[in-house]
């Protein structure tokens, strides 16, 4: 699953960051997962397609319309916010490019979890914040990264096969 910022305040670097995420994921047969929307979300649903992937988006609508174009099948939970739960909880591991408030909800569901969480250092937001950390003092799951979106691909998919 790949997490990070919404359309709004998505910079350049973080949108390339993504692409790059889905892209890999694709080339690794592995399904992509994610909000669905725009941003981060697009860019990573973007590559993944380019990568003749699979996409599934679970967005906070309640319209299946709202998704990106690149998504193939689309969950519209109608929850809003709530939904990030829904993504964290359906995630093997989750690869972070950059993120705010929603990002950050879906790191701690992940967390609390025990899911993989790797971040691509360099992108901002809470991604460049919790990289080599753990969310609390339990230290459930470290916060892992790369500065290669390559790498962090490969490292999420080490960390599910050592899970």
């Amino acid at each position: 699953m790949v997490i990070g910022f919404g359309k709004d305040h998505c910079p350049e670097i973080a949108y390339q960051a993504a692409y790059q995420v889905g892209l890999e994921v694709a080339k690794r047969g592995a399904l992509l997962l994610n909000g669905g929307l725009g941003g981060v979300m697009e860019a990573a649903s973007r590559g993944a397609k380019h990568g003749g992937g699979f996409v599934i988006g679970i967005i906070p609508q309640d319209n299946k319309a709202a998704a990106n174009e690149f998504c193939d099948a689309v969950v519209a939970t109608g929850m809003g916010f709530a939904r990030d739960f829904i993504t964290a909880y359906s995630a093997d591991a989750i690869v972070v490019v950059g993120g705010g408030a929603g990002t950050l909800i879906e790191i701690a569901a992940a967390y609390q979890k025990g899911i993989p969480i790797v971040a691509v250092k360099g992108t901002g937001g809470v991604a460049d914040r919790l990289v080599d950390t753990y969310i609390d003092d339990r230290k459930i799951e470290r916060v892992f990264g790369d500065s290669s979106p390559k790498k962090a691909v490969a490292m999420a998919f080490a960390l599910i096969e050592t899970g």
